[in-house]
């Protein structure tokens, strides 16, 4: 189990009392001099606004925060105290809201495949609504029918996608009728259905195509006597900058929005943003190792890589913004590696940076989804500290220059 977080104070070389993104030098200096490298800065202030935008682009839709791209105990604890909802997928999420003190009403388990005892541990906890995509799934609802609703999972995947979700999850949509009559007959209550077209979707083309396809399935099962089918689940896929600017969110939810409007009435709508809300949150420091001049070219080498927060251009096919965190003087021809001793390690071989030495910080941005979570202890290299900053919505901190950061919520 790991420690809870722990929330320290500290004095920042600057007259704010909360530190801002993107931060200053001096700002990243400080917090290395503290807590050492490689560090992830989360950003509390940035979670709560993405989540409030997204809910400004999407009224009336409840937001279930997906945790899996940025499971920090601070984030959760953010998204708490605005009253947002929550998507768990594992037991380890069930637990980790728990601690939170998320009530689990705002809670659903949206993992199309699990033990009976992933639905035990959600149910013991409070969360009532599960998904499920075939028989064999729908018959582990059995025997817990009298405490549950089901959404069907329905495949739609959106080409343009980075990553096909629906490649392993999700029934055709010829498959639905025959799942409600064998729910029917076993009993199992479904409140509705459910789809992902797949995550850092840069069109909302899909999401449209999936919503109505869904609308004339929830006509059709009403039609057919299927009364208890109150929710519709548009999971996530909302595309967050890396180092291209993506659709506003705004535009992007337009016709998204016009097709739920025009939705059999009565729905409860809801969706799993993850990578939306949390991207933009995460900042990533590491210190330059050493250097070596090979083939013309210098190579610098982190203390963080790809088997660590840079885990996501691997696993999540990202590439985020880098750069020196001073900017001056000439610029060489560069390779960045990681720490380890595979030559994957790299994170970068066409870049142009400063004329680094060891010593001298490389800073990530839109770093919070998908690294920190999937970053490994290959070579037994620590990975990165988890600083949590703002944590407190609306707290100015003590008078002068301090500011508040969350230790260790990972």
């Amino acid at each position: 189990m790991p420690k809870p977080a722990t929330t320290v104070r500290h004095r920042e070389p600057t007259p704010a009392a909360r530190l801002v993104a993107p931060y200053t030098r001096a700002e990243i200096e400080a917090l290395v001099a503290r807590y050492g490298s490689p560090l992830m800065i989360v950003d509390c202030d940035v979670v709560r606004a993405q989540y409030r935008r997204l809910q400004a682009a999407l009224p009336g839709v409840d937001l279930h925060y997906a945790l899996k791209p940025l499971p920090d105990a601070a984030v959760v604890a953010a998204l708490n105290g605005i009253g947002g909802f929550f998507d768990l997928a594992s037991s380890g999420e069930v637990e980790r809201v728990r601690a939170a003190g998320v009530p689990a009403a705002r809670c659903i388990h949206t993992h199309p495949i699990k033990r009976d005892a992933d639905i035990r541990d959600a149910l013991r906890f409070g969360v009532r609504t599960f998904v499920a995509d075939n028989v064999d799934e729908l018959g582990k609802f059995v025997r817990h029918k009298r405490r549950v609703g089901v959404l069907l999972r329905v495949a739609f995947s959106a080409e343009d996608a980075v990553v096909d979700l629906s490649r392993k999850f999700g029934c055709e949509t010829g498959a639905v009728a025959g799942l409600l009559a064998v729910a029917r007959r076993l009993g199992v209550p479904v409140t509705g259905f459910s789809f992902h077209v797949g995550s850092q979707t840069p069109t909302p083309t899909m999401h449209v195509r999936a919503i109505e396809a869904c609308g004339r399935l929830i006509a059709e099962a009403r039609a057919a006597g299927y009364e208890g089918l109150t929710t519709l689940d548009i999971g996530g896929g909302f595309p967050a900058d890396y180092r291209e600017r993506t659709t506003p969110i705004e535009e992007f939810c337009a016709p998204i929005r016009s097709a739920l409007a025009a939705l059999p009435p009565g729905l409860r709508i809801i969706a799993e943003p993850g990578r939306f809300v949390a991207a933009a949150a995460g900042t990533a420091v590491g210190t330059v190792m050493g250097r070596a001049l090979r083939d013309g070219r210098w190579w610098f080498y982190l203390d963080d890589g790809i088997y660590g927060s840079y885990s996501g251009q691997l696993f999540d096919h990202m590439r985020y913004p880098v750069a020196a965190l001073r900017d001056d003087g000439e610029r060489v021809a560069a390779v960045l590696a990681g720490p380890t001793c595979d030559v994957i390690d790299v994170i970068d071989d066409h870049l142009e940076l400063p004329m680094l030495e060891a010593g001298d910080l490389v800073v990530g941005r839109q770093m919070g989804a998908y690294t920190s979570a999937c970053a490994t202890d290959f070579n037994f290299i620590r990975r990165a500290r988890i600083i949590a900053v703002n944590g407190d919505e609306g707290d100015e901190g003590d008078a002068g220059d301090l500011t508040a950061v969350t230790v260790g919520a990972s």
